[in-house]
């Protein structure tokens, strides 16, 4: 196939990072809006839990395979086949607003969760792998931003929808049009992303030489992922990374109208932004520190921050319970923004997604750490959002069932403190550089078929070309 030359900063692995970010903030950025309005804007809290149940439960297992489907099929046609799922479940919401319609929520929620491991396993692929080892931290502040950006404009939106009328109990309809037409712009928006053996780095290296990987060898990588002591010691890190959201979200429809539930999704996301920044720009990549010393760093502002945020969140959480806020609701007496008993909520919000930002930063930052290969990046992707999913899948499963709210969040809390400590432990083994371990291919060795050779460093290819002149030719 004939490959047509681009533009030099279009094949960046920064142009990469956003163009991929910014179909994650049209995707999965307007389904977290939806779902941070509180029970994906329904108020009916048990179809969603059971739509979010069967949706991560799918999206555990197609999360087993799906860095390898990426490997196969290649990021833009995995990022395309993923967003397919979030039109189908935004409207599904849409129409059980209008038509009642239940089955059709749990169905969408089943397509989303095995089209959404493909879209995640291709963007975990790109963000970790493209960019230089030394910008790894910056490259998922860019996306994370970006994406986040997606649930701050998506909750701006039913802000602005749903201030006018006061006490909403349910998202409005023009709401649900708003977020399907950005979700479809966000699918067009995946074939613009280029394969890894396009990527060109700052430096002249590329992302990779080769095109593809096969399937038996997806299936033998995939397998070795489960003999690397690394990747079990970060199985609860990957477990609990999405186990809160269900809390947060079930608290925020059972506790809060409908324009406060758009409030606090709104500082969600800005809580998200900033995080991701800080925690990126500031501490991942901060030039001062080796590698390792960064990853201590982080780890411990992100313990200490989770202890003093969910401290606070478990303070408030003693002072009600379901049944309160049962009768809240048939009282017609949840929590709007303008009564000083929200005074204290909002911040709350912001802040339980800021850390949430810094702890999904740390698990792909290391990640990240371990390798620059992207098929095997894309694997890693894979097998985090398959335990993350499945970890969600439980939180969710709680929250169906009614599990009081106190119960929820220490199952959250406890086990987010149980895995910093085995962080830790890979963290230890983290180098300053794999460059000296994997093979760099430079544009220029990869010039008339050079790179098919060993793939070798500038270094090594000035000590050929003086040994042997003809050789350079």
């Amino acid at each position: 196939m004939v490959e047509f030359k681009l533009p030099s900063w279009y094949t960046t692995p920064w142009c990469q990072v956003v163009l991929v970010g910014i179909t994650c903030f049209a995707n999965p950025g307007m389904f977290s809006a939806v779902g941070n309005l509180g029970a994906g804007g329904t108020q009916d809290v048990v179809l969603s839990d059971v739509s979010n149940l069967v949706l991560y439960g799918l999206f555990a297992l197609t999360g087993l395979v799906s860095g390898s489907i990426n490997n196969i099929l290649g990021p833009r046609l995995t990022l395309f086949f993923g967003t397919l799922g979030y039109a189908l479940y935004v409207g599904s919401l849409w129409c059980f607003q209008v038509q009642g319609t239940r089955w059709f929520v749990i169905f969408a929620g089943a397509i989303l969760g095995i089209t959404a491991a493909l879209l995640w396993s291709a963007q975990g692929a790109i963000m970790m792998s493209y960019p230089l080892e030394k910008d790894k931290g910056k490259s998922f502040s860019v996306f994370w931003a970006i994406f986040q950006f997606g649930v701050l404009i998506g909750s701006l939106i039913a802000l602005a929808i749903n201030i006018r009328n006061g006490h909403l109990t349910a998202v409005s309809t023009s709401t649900y049009i708003a977020f399907i037409v950005i979700i479809l712009l966000g699918v067009a928006s995946s074939f613009l992303v280029l394969p890894p053996h396009r990527v060109v780095r700052p430096d002249g290296s590329r992302v990779t030489i080769e095109r593809a990987s096969a399937p038996h060898k997806e299936m033998i990588a995939m397998a070795r992922l489960f003999k690397d002591w690394r990747l079990l010691a970060l199985i609860p890190m990957f477990f609990t990374s999405n186990w809160f959201y269900a809390y947060q979200n079930a608290v925020n429809a059972g506790m809060f109208d409908g324009p406060t539930r758009a409030l606090n999704g709104t500082l969600s996301g800005a809580g998200s932004i900033i995080g991701a920044m800080l925690i990126g720009f500031v501490v991942l990549d901060a030039k001062w520190f080796h590698r390792r010393t960064r990853g201590y760093i982080a780890l411990s502002i992100i313990t200490v921050m989770t202890i003093i945020v969910w401290s606070v969140g478990l303070s408030w959480q003693t002072t009600f319970d379901r049944a309160d806020a049962k009768a809240m609701l048939a009282e017609e007496a949840l929590i709007n923004y303008k009564e000083p008993r929200y005074r204290g909520k909002g911040a709350l919000y912001f802040f339980y997604y800021f850390n949430d930002a810094c702890y999904q930063a740390l698990a792909y930052w290391i990640m990240s750490s371990l390798t620059n290969d992207p098929f095997q990046l894309a694997r890693y992707a894979g097998l985090y959002k398959a335990i993350q999913s499945l970890g969600a899948a439980g939180s969710f499963g709680m929250d169906a069932v009614a599990t009081p709210y106190l119960s929820e969040l220490l199952s959250a809390f406890v086990p987010m403190l149980v895995s910093y400590p085995l962080a830790f432990l890979v963290i230890r083994t983290i180098k300053d550089t794999n460059y000296e371990e994997e093979h760099v291919v430079f544009v220029d060795d990869a010039k008339d078929g050079a790179a098919l050779e060993a793939g070798s460093d500038r270094d090594e290819k000035a000590s050929i070309q003086a040994d042997s002149p003809n050789l350079a030719a």
